[in-house]
């Protein structure tokens, strides 16, 4: 209303301006008067409507702008030997729903020492959305813990912190110095976090607080607040893990101490973060089973009547955009737990201009999981037995669904190792907080109110976001520099000026392996010199060829990408602790690998060949000529000018060029096709002609003009060897030429049985420690499989363990124990 009467004055104040014209001073209160209320009006005033809509719009544009994507490993075992084989299986999924996500063909993987550098890398073929593969761990490895993670190249978009990593231990026992018993040092850490963020002058607050020794582990402890005149104003204690909350006032803008005391007597002193003058704090309140209730309480001057929204958004989708009115500095939402998202919620407030003002985490514990059950047709067993093991997969409902299961047996023993994270717990707890999280199945097994307050206290002390409110709300979008691996992995690289070193932009670049499997790839270069070339079914090592059209281009230099990230997430590699008193484990353990590397080299060692389009990449030719099947000549123009008539040889004055016989339109192209011997293109047709026409076994020729994306060529040769190895042929000076690893080969888990008598009866040791590795088990339409392996020659305890998922997205895992005794007992 005011605003209304302001406009109603200048409306009739006109005449009354006109008149008083010569009164300067009137006339120029009256115009800044104007000039307000213009000013004021530049800016139109929003509904809380209207910006909740804005809010979500601009979300949802973000999201659909980054797809995210997650990846979990199970890993066969938690410890290994030097020498020892680590086999992996992969699952990847969307971030949001954590369905399996067919969008990535490509996964990498790596192992990583202490000082996170890689020592063991890997690409991972995926189909289907599941992948897998396995390192031979060399002697080389020092005895200590490793981080593996897993990637892909979409994944390389963003923060390594979204990347699969998981602790993992070797052993070497392969060195005298292998295995070193671990320096005691104590170390410990304390960390206090504001809820909602910072810490108000007169505003009650529940501060929450994170006790860690060396490795990462939660302290039980106790302490209290102090002023600045060392007066307690607070007390706490931990709860769960090393962590805990406890209530607390700020009277002051000064420091506060915490200081703390461990159950060895150690004692901490801790400043606490600091306090504002002025600010807002967020508290959640769990008030029932149905509802949870989120206060916001502000003392910033011209801002206890403002409107604030709140946003409770999981995995980048929004459950919840409310708007309130702050009354005299307070502003209450009451939620329901129905409409929040299953998992990690992130409630955010923001005031009218969509700037963020507090922040908090709220972990819903999910309803649904896959329910795997899994029993053995005995608890006890001989040596040399055969294991019967069914499996059945069902909803939280018990309605049986088929799974995509992997499955690992592998024997128990006292060395110390790191419990292998479950794909439940990491999909809907660990991949979406920053840091690690001690036992974070614990926060899985019930409702019960001491698992609440628990997972409460983890919310509170390790709360992230995966992305940058202003890069939502100011349109500034994160360059995406990596583009999803769709089809096949994609190589990198850049080509420059030879001299000057400057990007040489618009080149087309071809990419090829001398193979018997033809591929050819083509790149242009972009403004900063890139190059990418989609390559397809490339396994194992093998040397790529990078050149131009050599005949015309000869003045650039290649550089080749390693598609693996050098970036790195502040997680730590846990401490490597190992006592003197597992030495005579440890001596069996690396008696059991022995015997197997030297008595199951051969089986180990072999690899299953993925199924590949054995075609040329430019599909069946028109014309096809195996050599040996005709009279063999040693002049190649001999051969060429008897035997293939798609291909017309002419003499020029820069020497010999190929005419191919255009079939389609029954005349001749007049500029040579694209030539290429075993794969790779020949620009320079003198070097094919002087080739010993004995080493081609075929020739191929398309008689048509031929089209490879935008490209087009007038007609194609191909030339083969025997071998697919160019035979001698010297390649350009100018090419690129460079050892290049591709996919990983997928070994094949050896495993013998005892079917028979004579089977039960070899003389072969075997002392597996892992007695079985299936990486893809899949349940039928009832839910069941049934699987049998056999047990080894060593007795002891076995651990089976079933991680999996299902179509619909329902993660779950299972373990349980068996017993192998020896005939003796």
């Amino acid at each position: 209303m005011e605003i209304i009467s302001i406009k109603a004055l200048i409306r009739q104040g006109k005449n009354f301006l006109w008149g008083y014209k010569q009164n300067t001073v009137i006339g120029r209160l009256f115009g800044l008067l104007c000039l307000w209320v213009g000013l004021t009006h530049s800016n139109p005033v929003y509904s809380q409507s209207e910006i909740l809509s804005s809010i979500n719009q601009q979300f949802n544009q973000y999201s659909e702008h980054t797809l995210p994507e997650k990846l979990f490993l199970h890993l066969d075992r938690p410890l290994y030997l030097a020498g020892e084989t680590m086999w992996f299986k992969i699952y990847a999924v969307d971030g949001t729903f954590h369905k399996p996500l067919i969008l990535s063909k490509i996964a990498y993987v790596e192992v990583l020492d202490k000082e996170q550098k890689p020592v063991l890398q890997g690409k991972i073929a995926l189909s289907e959305a599941t992948g897998q593969g396995s390192f031979i761990l060399p002697p080389s490895l020092a005895s200590g813990n490793y981080l593996v993670r897993a990637y892909t190249n979409w994944m390389k978009n963003f923060s390594p912190d979204y990347f699969f990593q998981s602790p993992v231990t070797i052993l070497n026992t392969l060195t005298p110095s292998g295995v070193k018993p671990a320096k005691d040092s104590a170390t410990y850490a304390a960390q206090f976090f504001p809820e909602g963020g910072n810490l108000v002058k007169g505003i009650a607050s529940t501060v929450a607080f994170k006790v860690t020794d060396k490795s990462g582990r939660g302290l039980e402890a106790a302490g209290s607040i102090q002023d600045k005149q060392g007066k307690v104003l607070a007390s706490f204690k931990t709860f769960q893990f090393g962590l805990g909350h406890f209530d607390f006032t700020p009277t002051e803008v000064d420091r506060y101490t915490a200081t703390l005391k461990l159950v060895d007597g150690t004692i901490i002193t801790q400043a606490l973060p600091p306090v504002y003058e002025q600010g807002y704090v967020m508290h959640l309140e769990d008030t029932n089973p149905e509802q949870i209730k989120i206060t916001v309480q502000t003392n910033v001057t011209g801002q206890t009547f403002e409107d604030v929204f709140l946003l409770g958004h999981a995995r980048q989708k929004i459950s919840v955009a409310l708007g309130n009115r702050l009354n005299n500095g307070t502003a209450a939402f009451t939620l329901n737990k129905k409409d929040l998202a299953q998992g990690i919620s992130h409630f955010t407030l923001l005031n009218s201009r969509k700037q963020p003002l507090c922040e908090r985490l709220y972990f819903q514990r999910p309803s649904q999981k896959l329910i795997i059950t899994s029993t053995t047709d005995k608890n006890n067993y001989p040596t040399r037995e055969k294991v019967s093991l069914q499996v059945a997969t069902a909803n939280s409902l018990k309605e049986a669904i088929p799974a995509n299961l992997s499955v690992s047996v592998y024997r128990l023993d006292s060395l110390p190792s790191l419990p292998p994270p479950s794909i439940n717990s990491y999909l809907w707890l660990s991949s979406d907080l920053r840091g690690t999280i001690e036992n974070p199945e614990y926060y899985f097994t019930s409702g019960e109110p001491e698992v609440t307050t628990a997972a409460d206290n983890l919310m509170l002390t390790q709360g992230w976001r995966r992305f940058r409110w202003e890069s939502i709300f100011t349109n500034k979008r994160d360059s995406l520099e990596f583009v999803p691996e769709l089809n096949g992995h994609l190589v990198r690289g850049r080509i420059t000026q030879r001299g000057t070193g400057q990007p040489a932009p618009g080149i087309l670049t071809y990419l090829a392996s001398p193979s018997r499997l033809v591929r050819v790839y083509h790149a242009i270069s972009t403004d900063k010199g890139t190059l990418q070339f989609e390559t397809k079914d490339s396994y194992g090592s093998r040397e790529i060829v990078v050149q131009t059209h050599t005949r015309q281009d000869s003045l650039y230099q290649f550089e080749i990408f390693s598609p693996f990230s050098p970036n790195y997430s502040a997680s730590q590699v846990p401490l490597f602790t190992l006592s003197e008193k597992f030495t005579s484990d440890i001596v069996q353990r690396h008696v059991q690998m022995q015997v197997q590397n030297n008595f199951y080299k051969k089986p180990a060692l072999s690899f299953r060949w993925p199924k590949m389009d054995s075609l040329a990449f430019y599909g069946e030719p028109d014309e096809k000529y195996r050599l040996d099947d005709y009279t063999r000549f040693k002049v190649m123009e001999e051969v060429l000018r008897e035997y293939v008539p798609g291909v017309q040889v002419r003499i020029r004055k820069d020497g010999f060029h190929f005419m191919v016989y255009d079939n389609v339109n029954k005349t001749i192209f007049q500029e040579n096709p694209l030539v290429l011997l075993d794969g790779v293109p020949v620009f320079n047709i003198n070097k094919i002609m002087a080739m010993d026409p004995l080493k081609i076994q075929k020739l191929e020729v398309i008689t048509s003009r031929y089209f490879q994306g935008t490209l087009s060529y007038n007609g194609l040769v191909s030339f083969s060897t025997y071998k697919g190895d160019l035979e001698g042929y010297t390649l350009d000076p100018h090419t690129f030429v460079l050892e290049y690893e591709g996919l990983q080969r997928q070994r094949e888990f050896y495993a013998p049985r005892y079917e028979t008598a004579a089977e039960k009866q070899s003389r072969l040791p075997d002392l597996r420690n892992l007695l079985y590795w299936k990486p893809q088990v899949i349940t039928d339409t009832t839910g069941n499989q049934k699987l049998d392996f056999f047990t080894s020659d060593k007795a002891g305890k076995y651990r089976v363990l079933i991680q999996g998922l299902s179509p619909n997205g329902l993660a779950g895992s299972t373990s349980f124990t068996f017993e192998v005794k020896s005939a003796a007992l």
